[in-house]
Parts: structure tokens; C-alpha cells; sequence
């Protein structure tokens, strides 16, 4: 009897000790019980699905048209200045819209050159630099858009000339041969001062007017699929 009742507690201390490793175990192990779930195992799966992207190339010699966001003039626009612009239309390639209407577009002034009052022609000579898609930008290399502005000098040599030769005239009639060149002299002056007043013709290009660039270099955009 003492034998079965020695043997009776062993296999209670055994079981005990083994249900005590069997709830160690399960504290360690909190996702046993758990369901393996397909989603949550793999949370990037969706993102990946819906995000997926692929870059497509917009080559080289596709011309974007865009309406500038301000006004330039030599007046006042320096070479350096940078200004902003909006794409007027999309560009798609195989049926994908790689850059889309609106994108903003920021350019800068190549040159800038005022123009002189009786001589020197404005020049004005444009650039884009990037371009904003889905929030990321790109760098942009595209050709010049280059405008002159008009040469004066011949309209201040009439304004000077005809200016000394109203006052020959009326120094003539007043004085004779001296007068004569007096009121050439005061007459050439007063020339001088309409052309300087009148001769000065900067360029001024305004908000939204339409400017067409052409790619020199290819820019590669993703695309979602």
C-alpha cells in the first residue's frame, strides 16, 4: 500500500510539472491559437497591387506647351530669374498620360536684355527646367524660346534729323544763314529729346500666354499601371 501510494504522488508531481512546461510554453507562444491570416502575414501585398508604377520614356523632341503663371519683361526680368507655367495639354504614350494637363512647370530666363532708348535690341530667351507629376519633380532639358525685340535706330534718326531740319527752317526765317544754324543746333536737340522719350522698346510677354518648348533630352516618368 505504501508502495502505490509513493508511486500515486510521482505521477502527480509528473503531471503537474508537465502542465506547468505546457503553460510556459503557451505564454511564450501568445499566436498559437491564432488563425494565420493571408493579409495581415503579408501587409504589403495590396500597397503593391495599387501602387505598382512603370517608367516610360517621353523622348526626345516632344514639344510641351504651357501658359506662363506670370509676366516677363526685359524691363524689369533679369537673366537668372526663374518663372512658373502650366502644361496645357497632356502628353500620352501608348495610351498612358505620362505627363498630365496642369502639371506645374518651372523654367528660368536663359537671357534678359533691356532695350536702349536710342540704341540696343531687348532680347529675351526662355528655358524649362522641371516638371511636377504626382508630386515628384523632374528635370527638364528643352530648346530656347528666343524673342528680339525691334531695332529703333532708323525711327531716332528720323526724329533726330526731322528735329534739325524744323529748326533750320525756323532759325532761317528768323536770322538768316546764322539762324540758320542756331535753330539747326536747338532744332537737333529737340529731336534727341522725342527719341529718347519714344525710342525705348523692351519685351513684355503676359500671364497665360501659350510658349511651345521641344525636348533635347528624353525624361523618364512612372507611370501607374
Amino acid at each position: 500500500m505504501k508502495l502505490l501510494g509513493s508511486n500515486s504522488r510521482i505521477v502527480s508531481a509528473l503531471s503537474l510539472f508537465l502542465l506547468s512546461l505546457l503553460l510556459i510554453g503557451c505564454g511564450q507562444n501568445p499566436q498559437a491559437n491564432e488563425k494565420p491570416n493571408s493579409v495581415t502575414d503579408k501587409p504589403g501585398l495590396l500597397s503593391r497591387v495599387f501602387d505598382s508604377t512603370k517608367p516610360i520614356t517621353v523622348p526626345e523632341g516632344t514639344d510641351l506647351t504651357v501658359v506662363l503663371d506670370q509676366t516677363i519683361s526685359t524691363a524689369s526680368s533679369r537673366s537668372g530669374d526663374s518663372f512658373r507655367a502650366t502644361l496645357t495639354s497632356p502628353v500620352v504614350i501608348d495610351g498612358k498620360t505620362v505627363l498630365p494637363k496642369d502639371a506645374p512647370v518651372t523654367g528660368h530666363i536663359v537671357e534678359s536684355v533691356p532695350s536702349g532708348r536710342l540704341k540696343g535690341v531687348a532680347k529675351l530667351d526662355l528655358t524649362l527646367d522641371s516638371i511636377e507629376v504626382n508630386g515628384k519633380s523632374f528635370d527638364l532639358a528643352t530648346d530656347d524660346e528666343a524673342r528680339k525685340g525691334k531695332n529703333h535706330n532708323k525711327r531716332n534718326g528720323v526724329l533726330i534729323g526731322g528735329g534739325a531740319g524744323l529748326g533750320a527752317i525756323i532759325g532761317g526765317v528768323a536770322g538768316g544763314g546764322v539762324g540758320a544754324v542756331v535753330g539747326s543746333a536747338v532744332g537737333a536737340g529737340a529731336g534727341t529729346a522725342g527719341a529718347t522719350y519714344t525710342g525705348k522698346k523692351d519685351i513684355r510677354v503676359p500671364a497665360e500666354t501659350a510658349l511651345t518648348f521641344r525636348l533635347v533630352r528624353p525624361v523618364t516618368i512612372p507611370v501607374k499601371s
